[in-house]
């Protein structure tokens, strides 16, 4: 399997790399939180742009992001909008969207771009082309907020992301219940065994899905989110503890 390399950070190898989310609304807010991100364990920022009041005035958004490097230095970036059929917090034409990741790619300022692979084919297609002649990568997104799909979904979902040029699958679910966790983690460990040429992000939400956000190296799944404050994400916790409990798991394992 290959490995991901986001600045220093090789996703794919080792612990599970922790990712925890900023979900302020203005950029002094952003900002700030990224300074008080200098405090704790994380490998990777992602910027939840979708929280964003200026998200639609670009000149805002890149300079803002260009904020975030600043203060991030070489910590890697995770540029995401995510969109309101996905549990974002706003609406976006797919026009705008491609137009917003692209040039977020070309700044230079984000590592990593989210696409949500079930955008259409082509307006995904040209997303990951776009962000990968850029040179930057894709980590190619999938969320039901609802349900969880069947095993044999989950992996075709999965599959799709890898088949289409993603360079990250990643996949979130709401479980009904105990027994879907299993199924989550039931079908990142077939698809890391069988079919995976990549790293895979998976994760079940929710209180009953905590679990899966601790064990993905056992089941194969390379990062995990965390948070410092608010979340952006049902079932995240704080990015500290969690660097411990994986600490743990790695040693055992």
């Amino acid at each position: 399997m290959k490995t991901v390399m986001l600045r220093n950070v090789e996703v794919g190898c080792g612990k599970p790399k922790v990712i925890v989310p900023i979900v302020a609304a203005t950029a002094q807010g952003i900002l700030e939180k990224a300074r008080e991100f200098r405090a704790h364990a994380l490998d990777v920022v992602e910027w939840r742009v979708d929280f964003y009041e200026d998200v639609f005035q670009l000149p805002k958004v890149l300079s803002t992001l260009k904020g975030l490097r600043e203060i991030l230095g070489e910590t890697p970036i995770l540029f995401t909008f995510r969109t309101l059929k996905e549990g974002g917090e706003k609406e976006i034409s797919m026009e705008d969207y491609t137009a917003l990741n692209k040039a977020v790619a070309q700044s230079g300022d984000a590592d990593a771009i989210d696409v949500e692979i079930f955008s259409g084919d082509q307006v995904v297609l040209e997303n990951i082309a776009n962000i990968h002649a850029a040179g930057k990568v894709v980590v190619g997104s999938n969320h039901d907020f609802h349900k969880t799909p069947s095993q044999a979904d989950l992996i075709y979902r999965l599959r799709k992301m890898q088949d289409m040029g993603a360079d990250i699958p990643k996949i979130a679910v709401m479980p009904q219940n105990k027994a879907d966790v299993l199924t989550l983690l039931s079908a990142t460990e077939e698809m890391y065994r069988l079919y995976a040429q990549r790293p895979l992000l998976t994760m079940s939400m929710a209180s009953d899905g905590v679990i899966s956000r601790l064990c993905g190296e056992v089941f194969g799944s390379a990062a995990t989110f965390g948070m410092v404050g608010q979340g952006s994400a049902p079932g995240q916790i704080p990015a500290d503890q969690l660097e411990q409990v994986l600490e743990i798991l790695h040693r055992a394992l």
